[in-house]
């Protein structure tokens, strides 16, 4: 048996309220005296930023707010965070908010460790760091940002830099389905194709796959997959809302344990170069890579088909993970996303560009795709979605 090393949240609470009735307490039990909320303005002018905030000065916390994080969070934002932290000698950090918010936070929690900027530790041995307490409340139900010890963020050549060590793992995940019940219609359906996805590729790395993510991806799929047209369609079903959220954050455990692949290798450039949000990026190349995988992962992709779809029991292999792949591909266009790069301001002639990208920057991601891609292959699967 292979070995398996395995991490995940200290403590994980999903209950609707849960921001407001307990995030408070759990600062307090945290011996927490000085808290800072990292965040973006949107989640500030929802009012989310209120409500912890009463919660936390409830319990005798003071709390400094950062809401200048922006999607894809550059380092100088995040450096601009520390600063803030630092000079309010903060004992707690809180990410509220999407993937960026809470990627952020992760980072804010290393502070008290001797350096200057990012830059300082992006490559360096972050072992023996301290961290202070770290808190995640995620408004999306996608990222799964609350559950994994990696931070995405964006260098000053535009590149995405992963830090990526179990030591900023958040302590505590608060799950709130009441948080995500105002997400638009398109953020809802790009983030929970993106959970899919995470539970997906998790479940078929080449490299890490194992047991235990394997359970956690099975049960964030059946939920994801069940509860996706319900909160499309019903935005403000609760009850569908939290599934997707634990679903959500299942994924985020098995994916960041197993890994994710060639999907995110293809979707991040797009994310980098033509500012396509992360999930959405995910959604648009989801399908052609999986049906590229099919020769070496087929029978994983039945699995799971027959997790979620009982008409296939009786297929083949092949068969049922076809379906699968066809059934996403129409999650995707009843969606209302874009599903061509076409439509998204992205010329034939930038296809060899992004390729390139995906080969030189990302082939730790093709290393643990099901199957081997070349160059050219990547080009056809860019232009079979053009």
């Amino acid at each position: 048996m292979t070995g398996i090393e395995f991490y995940s949240n200290g403590h994980i609470i999903s209950e609707a309220d849960s921001m407001r009735q307990k995030l408070g307490v759990l600062a307090k039990q945290y011996g927490a005296t000085s808290a800072i909320i990292v965040t973006d303005g949107g989640i500030t002018e929802l009012g989310y930023v209120d409500i912890a905030r009463q919660s936390l000065e409830a319990s005798g916390v003071k709390v400094t707010v950062f809401d200048n994080v922006v999607a894809d969070p550059p380092i100088a934002v995040v450096n601009q965070a520390i600063e803030m932290a630092r000079a309010q000698q903060c004992d707690l950090v809180i990410g509220l908010g999407g993937g960026s918010s809470i990627d952020t936070a992760k980072i804010v929690a290393l502070y008290p460790n001797n350096f200057d900027s990012i830059n300082d530790i992006l490559d360096a041995d972050l072992s023996t760091f301290k961290k202070l307490p770290l808190f995640a409340i995620p408004t999306t139900a996608g990222t799964g940002a609350e559950s994994t010890f990696v931070s995405v963020i964006t260098a000053e050549d535009g590149s995405k830099k992963a830090i990526y060590t179990p030591k900023i793992l958040p302590d505590v995940a608060i799950l709130d389905a009441t948080l995500t019940l105002k997400l638009p219609r398109h953020i809802t359906a790009a983030t929970a194709l993106d959970a899919m996805v995470h539970c997906i590729e998790a479940y078929t790395s080449r490299t890490k796959k194992n047991a235990i993510s394997d359970a956690l991806a099975l049960q964030g799929l059946q939920m994801l997959w069940h509860n996706f047209e319900q909160v499309l369609n019903h935005g403000d079903d609760l009850e569908a809302r939290a599934e997707m959220l634990l679903g959500s954050t299942l994924a985020g455990i098995a994916f960041v344990n197993s890994s994710v692949a060639a999907v995110h290798g293809l979707s991040y450039p797009l994310s980098i170069n033509f500012h396509i949000p992360h999930g959405h990026g995910n959604a648009l190349v989801m399908c052609p890579v999986f049906s590229f995988n099919l020769p070496e992962a087929a029978p994983h992709y039945a699995q799971l088909a027959r997790a979620v779809m009982p008409q296939t029991h009786a297929m083949t292999d092949l068969d049922a993970a076809t379906a699968f792949i066809a059934q996403l591909k129409s999650f995707l266009i009843s969606s209302g996303l874009e599903y061509r790069l076409s439509e998204l301001e992205i010329t034939e002639n930038d296809i060899p560009a992004l390729a390139d990208i995906v080969l030189n920057t990302y082939a730790r991601l093709i290393a643990t795709n099901p199957k081997d891609i070349n160059l050219a292959e990547v080009t056809a699967l860019y232009k079979e979605i053009w």
